[in-house]
C-alpha cells in the first residue's frame, strides 16, 4: 500500500503521538511512556491516532516505540499478554484509519534499544552491545508487530549504524516492507558516524522502501534528506521533532519550537517523499503540511 502511495507523490505522515496524548490529559511519566496506554488506556491512543488522520495524515505510526517484552514483564505483564498489546497497537491505528474515507497506512513503530531503556540513550547510541545482541533484543518485538498485520515497519530514531544493521537483518526475516530512519545531529548519526555510511546500508536492500531521519532538529533535516537521496537511491522519509530538546534526566522538553511547515518544499526538492513530524509536532501542524502538499486536512 505504501509503495503505491509513494508512486503517486509525497506521502504525509502523522506527528508526535506523545504530545497529542498529553494534550488529551494523559500522564506519560511511566517508563513505558505511551506504550503503557496500550494496557491502561487504549481508547486514548485511538483518539490520538484519529486526530492525526483527520488532520490529513496518510500514515499512522503505532504506539509501540517504547514497548518491549522486558518492560512489560517488569509491569507484571506476561509474554502472551505482551504480544497481544503489540497487536493492539496495530489494531488501534487501523481502527482510527477508518475515521476517514481514504486509504491510510499503518506503520508499526520499532524504536531503538535506547528507547526501551527509557533513559534517553537513543540520542547517544553505542550501548556496548554487539550487532548480534541487538538482533536478539529486537527479534521478538519485530515478530510480534509483523504478525499483527501492519503495512510497514518503521525502524525509527536509530542512533547508530550497528543498531541499523541489527534491525535490518531481523526485519528482513519478516517479509514486511520497512523504512529506516536515523536520529542525527548535524551531518552525523547520534553515535558520530557519517550519514553517507549510515544510509548506504539501505542501498540495494529490496525490503527498504525509504530511508531518512526523524526526531532530529528541523535545521538538520534538509542536509540529511539530501545525503539519504544521494547515497541510498531510495525514497526519503523525514519527520523532525519540533526543535525543542529532550532533557532525559528531568524528563521534559526545553527550548523553543523551530519546526516550519514551509520547509516541506525544500525537503521535497532534496528528495523527501514521506514527510511529517515527530515529538511535539501536533495535528495542527500536520494540517498545515497537508494544505501545503495539496491534501486539504
Amino acid at each position: 500500500m505504501l509503495a503505491a502511495a509513494l508512486s503517486e507523490g509525497t506521502v504525509l505522515l502523522d506527528g508526535g503521538l506523545s504530545n497529542q496524548l498529553e494534550a488529551q490529559g494523559c500522564d506519560l511519566s511511566d517508563a513505558l511512556w505511551s506504550a503503557r496506554l496500550l494496557a491502561d488506556g487504549p481508547e486514548q491512543i485511538e483518539a490520538a491516532h484519529t486526530a492525526y488522520v483527520r488532520a490529513g495524515a496518510q500514515v499512522l505510526i503505532t504506539a509501540s516505540y517504547q514497548a518491549g517484552f522486558e518492560g512489560f514483564r517488569q509491569r507484571g505483564i506476561g509474554r502472551a499478554e505482551a504480544a497481544a498489546l503489540f497487536a493492539r497497537s496495530v489494531e488501534l491505528a487501523r481502527r482510527a484509519a477508518g475515521a476517514v474515507d481514504r486509504d491510510v497506512c499503518v506503520a508499526a513503530s520499532v524504536g531503538p534499544y535506547g528507547a526501551v531503556r527509557a533513559d534517553g540513550s537513543e540520542y547517544r547510541g553505542r550501548y556496548g552491545l554487539t550487532v548480534r545482541e541487538l538482533e536478539r533484543f529486537h527479534r521478538p518485538r519485530i515478530e510480534a508487530l509483523a504478525a499483527a498485520g501492519a503495512d510497514v515497519l518503521a525502524l525509527e530514531t536509530v542512533p547508530d549504524v550497528d543498531e541499523a544493521q541489527a534491525l535490518l537483518r531481523v526485519a528482513g526475516e519478516c517479509g514486511l516492507p520497512v523504512w529506516l530512519s536515523y536520529t542525527v545531529a548535524g551531518d552525523r548519526t547520534r553515535a558520530g558516524q557519517r550519514l553517507e555510511e549510515a544510509f548506504a546500508l539501505a542501498e540495494g536492500a529490496d525490503g527498504v522502501v525509504a530511508t531518512g531521519v526523524n526526531c532530529c532538529e528541523p535545521a538538520d533535516a534538509e542536509g540529511a534528506v539530501r545525503a539519504a537521496a544521494e547515497t541510498a537511491g531510495k525514497p526519503v522519509v523525514v519527520y523532525p521533532n519540533s526543535g525543542e530538546r529532550w532533557d532525559a534526566q528531568g524528563r521534559r522538553w526545553t527550548g523553543g519550537a523551530t519546526f516550519d511547515p514551509g520547509r516541506v518544499r525544500a525537503w521535497q526538492d532534496a528528495g523527501a517523499r514521506l514527510v511529517g513530524g515527530c515529538c511535539r509536532v501536533g495535528p495542527a501542524t500536520i494540517t498545515e503540511l497537508a494544505v501545503l502538499l495539496g491534501g486539504g486536512g
